[in-house]
């Protein structure tokens, strides 16, 4: 009999450590750090999708929660607002924001050269398909006055709203590289699905774009051609970049460093083995309903532009600040090594 109670009580012994465990597991998987990142729906936003699609964030004890903005804008303002603790868009609008006091900073770049300008109809007319880009300064101007002696009008080309990167990015070809007045076309800034279906439905000339439209419109519209690669707008054009708002503050701590390996990680992973993420670039872009070969196709055809080292974009990104503010949107530039945090970058990568 005392024996039994003696049982008795060590069953009860391991039950109760049992349910100390349960409970304490539980404490341990509800306590996931909730991190929420702004995002625009592009090919340079593909290493968030891997990280969220794989697992990588829960893994790491993070909450991993994506918001989705049409325009580096919208995506700022929620920044600014604190609706966002990080942001994987353009880098221009970080500068802006800068310079009237917020404290923010890019530890890493997720694309280069992901905007290039597609024209089609007269604009296009001649171009081959098989050697995008390349026009000369006079080649250019040629084109864009015959177009308006053909059409009676100047070539609409479809941007995103003034201050955005593809916006700046376009004006800056357009007068400093191509040498091209600004009233001798029409920008028309919209948002970036706006801007897509513009082009597929006729209604503007050209556009700025970036991947996985660049494919779709190739697939859809047999007489587009890429007037200018991202290459020739300007090299080593700044992409889309992660960046972190207060990224000294006591609560950054926790993730800041995790999240920009993960970062650096899934953006290797894409340049390396860009099949081996099309699944999950496709179910965030498309929402299932764009084929995963398609996104593949994208993903294969700008893999090299995957590149996750902010130091690449340091010199584009100083040249695009004076442009904007030779073009006064901004007022002052400042010191572009102040919006880079390239330490917690090379503690991210093996």
């Amino acid at each position: 009999m005392i024996k039994r109670i003696a049982w008795i009580s060590v069953l009860r012994m391991v039950a109760a450590v049992l349910c100390l465990a349960l409970i304490t597991g539980a404490g341990k998987a509800s306590a996931a750090t909730t991190v929420r990142v702004g995002y625009i729906p592009v090919l340079g936003s593909s290493a968030l999708f891997v990280i969220d699609g794989k697992g990588w964030a829960k893994d790491a004890g993070l909450d991993l929660q994506l918001v989705r903005f049409t325009s580096g804008p919208q995506a700022i303002q929620a920044l600014v607002a604190g609706r966002i603790d990080a942001y994987v868009a353009g880098v221009l609008p970080l500068l802006q924001v800068r310079a009237h006091g917020v404290d923010v900073k890019v530890l890493a770049t997720g694309a280069i050269e992901e905007l290039s300008v597609v024209a089609h109809g007269p604009l296009a007319a001649g171009l081959d398909a098989t050697k995008p880009g390349g026009l000369t300064r006079e080649a250019l101007t040629e084109r864009l006055s015959h177009f308006t002696t053909v059409t009676s009008r100047k070539p609409k080309i479809a941007a995103q709203p003034q201050g955005s990167v593809p916006d700046t990015v376009l004006r800056y070809w357009l007068k400093e590289e191509a040498g091209v007045a600004s009233d001798a076309v029409d920008i028309v800034g919209i948002d970036i699905d706006a801007a897509q279906q513009a082009f597929l439905a006729g209604a503007v000339d050209a556009a700025i774009l970036r991947e996985p439209a660049l494919t779709i419109i190739r697939a859809r519209v047999p007489d587009a051609r890429i007037l200018a690669t991202g290459h020739d707008l300007i090299p080593d054009q700044p992409g889309s970049v992660f960046a972190v708002l207060h990224p000294d503050a006591p609560d950054r701590a926790v993730w800041k460093g995790k999240l920009t390996a993960l970062f650096v990680k899934a953006t290797d992973l894409i340049a390396s083995h860009p099949e081996e993420a099309a699944p999950y670039v496709a179910s965030a872009l498309g929402g299932g309903l764009m084929k995963p070969a398609l996104i593949e196709g994208a993903l294969k055809a700008s893999a090299r532009d995957f590149v996750a080292d902010p130091g690449r974009i340091t010199a584009s990104v100083k040249t695009l600040q004076d442009f904007e503010v030779s073009q006064g949107l901004l007022r002052n530039a400042a010191p572009v090594e102040g919006l880079f945090d390239l330490e917690t970058w090379h503690q991210a990568t093996p």
